[in-house]
């Protein structure tokens, strides 16, 4: 896959569908490299005349890890936070919107349908508020907007987000039972993950890229954001939230409070899903993803 120069950083994208299609960027969530996407969901964006890019965001996956940064100390955020100081952090979640701005001025691409899930959704979110010049929709998914009054996660959801298992260069057996038992509890009740693909993608996954402490940066980059509400608001792209009702991590609440805090965007909850990405609803993601870019042209 290539790899391209944008915001002072290297980082690795690859680019799929006609070249002629829309320009539509996908950004991936916490920890979780770009091939996170499934390819059946990438195949059909491209089928529908799509041009779509995907990256891996700084610290994860082939992309630039800031080793100098080191790993952060969340009681000193924390700490920070709470007495109105500038968190000790590597980079916010707007200096990841702006890899991602960057990225698309390196492709030589004016302007892309951005989609985001979990925290990339968040930053798709900072995308289309700090560089508007660039988005045409914006469709947010399973994402929030860090209003501190939202209900935090289901404790399950959240425990295993804290412990990230055995390391697998020493236990790999472990390190997929692990990850295998993370994938039902964010799956939610009713989609239950196909274990054999699963505990697949999870060895390629390590296999490509395994690095903790980027994962470390990158949630402490969440923490640090704080509330995004103020930002959401100047957001004028057309734009539409999905979110699972069932979402174990980020509960609906959420999407409710992204969508009531950008104008004009659609909420659509997806009865059963969870914190992923299910087989059988790629297709009412992609047809709701065609919702955003719709209103764009319609806009434009």
């Amino acid at each position: 896959m290539p790899q391209i120069a944008a915001n002072g950083i290297t980082l690795e994208y690859d680019v799929h569908g006609p070249e002629s299609g829309e320009p539509l960027l996908l950004i991936m969530g916490l920890g979780a490299q770009m091939t996170h996407w499934p390819q059946a969901f990438i195949d059909d964006l491209a089928a529908r005349g799509y041009r779509v890019i995907r990256h891996d965001n700084r610290d994860v996956g082939l992309s630039e890890k800031l080793d100098a940064a080191g790993a952060p100390d969340m009681q000193k955020v924390y700490g920070a936070l709470m007495g109105g100081e500038k968190p000790p952090v590597a980079y916010l979640l707007s200096d990841m919107a702006t890899d991602a701005a960057a990225l698309l001025d390196a492709l030589g691409v004016e302007r892309a349908h951005i989609v985001g899930a979990s925290m990339g959704g968040m930053i798709a979110q900072m995308l289309a508020a700090e560089h508007p010049h660039k988005v045409l929709s914006l469709t947010s998914i399973m994402s929030s907007t860090g209003n501190p009054a939202l209900p935090p996660a289901k404790p399950e959801a959240m425990a295993r987000l804290s412990d990230r298992g055995p390391d697998p260069r020493t236990d790999l057996a472990g390190f997929l039972d692990h990850g295998m038992s993370g994938a039902r509890i964010m799956a939610g009740p009713n989609y239950e993950p196909d274990e054999v693909e699963t505990r697949a993608n999870l060895q390629a996954a390590f296999e490509r890229s395994f690095y903790p402490v980027g994962f470390q940066r990158q949630m402490a980059a969440i923490v640090a954001s704080g509330d995004r509400r103020d930002a959401l608001k100047t957001i004028t792209a057309p734009t539409v939230v999905i979110h699972g009702v069932d979402d174990p991590l980020v509960p609906k609440d959420g999407g409710e409070d992204t969508a009531a805090n950008i104008a004009g965007a659609e909420l659509h909850l997806l009865e059963a899903m969870g914190h992923n990405f299910p087989k059988p609803l790629y297709g009412k993601v992609a047809d709701l993803i065609e919702r955003a870019t719709a209103r764009a042209r319609a806009d434009a």
